[in-house]
């Protein structure tokens, strides 16, 4: 399989070097299972150098996607998505850039898609197995309360909709409209499992662990928990409405 990393970057000089490296281990073992794997970061013009910095590692398995400017999760990740697609890769993967995600799981995230369990795998945090680490209360309730909002209005059984942690088959991303997809921040990631059911694909959720980032500051703002409450609210009526 040829397997796309993307990683979106917006002032993630503090972690990205450390994050290539793990990723580097990793890459190795799957690369001696047979498969062909790249890392495409996808940088919103960070004013401290993220990309430049990427660039003078010398990695030829990484790639760098210069944005002009911030623009939010969703529209980076829809730009590696077409990016992804355009060169021919078959799975492609989410993954944050501040070691929350730990690269070292990337065999079983991406394992069901692999083997054709899944269309869509996604790392989770609340589920047997899953667990979170050095993260505070506070985000552990928005991301639990949110999770638990989704479920009941979208009538999802999933477990963790708002985890970034994902693999999707290639054929899932050349199926959807990604001119539709308007999420700009974490409501991007619940746009994408009702967007991915819609289509009529499987999705499977794998435990993960989750550490809290090591260094740079957390994008998370009241903006983006409001727009991602919205959001569903919104899917949410029109669910009903369909129903009747």
């Amino acid at each position: 399989m040829r397997i796309l990393i993307l990683v979106p970057t917006y002032n993630e000089s503090a972690s990205i070097v450390k994050l290539l490296d793990r990723v580097t281990g990793v890459r190795a073992d799957l690369l001696g299972a047979g498969h062909e794997v790249r890392l495409l970061v996808i940088d919103d013009n960070s004013p401290d150098g993220t990309a430049q910095l990427v660039e003078t590692q010398g990695l030829d398995w990484v790639d760098v996607l210069k944005r002009p400017g911030k623009s939010g999760l969703g529209p980076s990740y829809i730009a590696g998505f077409r990016w992804g697609l355009d060169h021919g890769f078959e799975i492609l993967i989410e993954m944050d850039a501040d070691l929350s995600h730990q690269p070292e799981a990337l065999s079983d995230l991406i394992e069901p898609v692999l083997t054709g369990d899944a269309d869509l795998t996604i790392g989770t945090r609340w589920m047997p197995g899953g667990r979170v680490v050095n993260w505070p209360l506070s985000r552990q309730l928005i991301s639990r309360a949110g999770t638990s909002y989704a479920r009941l209005a979208l009538g999802l059984e999933l477990r963790d909709v708002t985890s970034g942690y994902r693999a999707f088959h290639r054929r899932v991303l050349a199926a959807i409209d990604l001119n539709q997809v308007e999420s700009q921040g974490y409501g991007f990631q619940i746009e994408m499992v009702l967007t991915t059911l819609r289509a009529g694909f499987t999705i499977k959720e794998v435990p993960i662990t989750f550490v809290e980032r090591e260094g740079g500051v957390s994008k998370m703002s009241k903006r983006i928990v409001i727009e991602a409450l919205w959001k569903v609210t919104v899917w949410g009526a029109q669910r009903l409405m369909l129903r009747r």
